[in-house]
């Protein structure tokens, strides 16, 4: 996904199992994609996100993240740490495929298919204003709002 796309046409199930078409969410739209529930470095970006929740409503933007993982798991991981962002089910890969980010990782020399820890940042307009790949997690919800901050 280049500067510029739009958002794509594509839904996730939210925590109480109803689907959410992302064109649809309040914009600006920070979406960001991550592995899987209740593993330290996601664990951490979503925590990360919540700490700066506020600031991100402030700045008038909404965030979602999104994995594979269930609806069930969202709601469990959620509960669990007190998150504040809006977690998306992606279980078909259908989102994760429309925008690029499932696809062959490594980890101790083994290969294997996954969500590539990304970030889009749309504007009021729907217009896709930043990505970030291959995201490392400390700073990185940060950098996100420092991001937001300038549209």
């Amino acid at each position: 996904m280049d500067d510029g796309a739009t958002i794509p046409d594509v839904a996730v199930t939210t925590v109480d199992g109803t689907p959410a078409q992302l064109r649809d969410l309040p914009r600006p739209l920070v979406v960001y994609f991550y592995p899987k529930d209740d593993t330290p470095g996601c664990t951490r970006e979503a925590q990360d996100f919540t700490a700066l929740a506020a600031d991100f409503a402030a700045a008038g933007a909404s965030v979602i993240g999104i994995s594979k993982d269930t609806p069930a798991s969202h709601a469990k991981f959620g509960a669990k740490h007190g998150l504040g962002v809006a977690l998306g089910s992606d279980v078909d890969g259908s989102v994760c495929d429309s925008f690029g980010v499932w696809g062959e990782k490594s980890m101790y020399g083994r290969t294997y298919m996954g969500i590539e820890r990304a970030t889009f940042l749309f504007a009021a307009d729907g217009t896709l204003t930043r990505a970030w790949r291959k995201v490392k997690v400390p700073g990185h919800a940060a950098a996100v709002l420092d991001t937001v901050k300038t549209l």
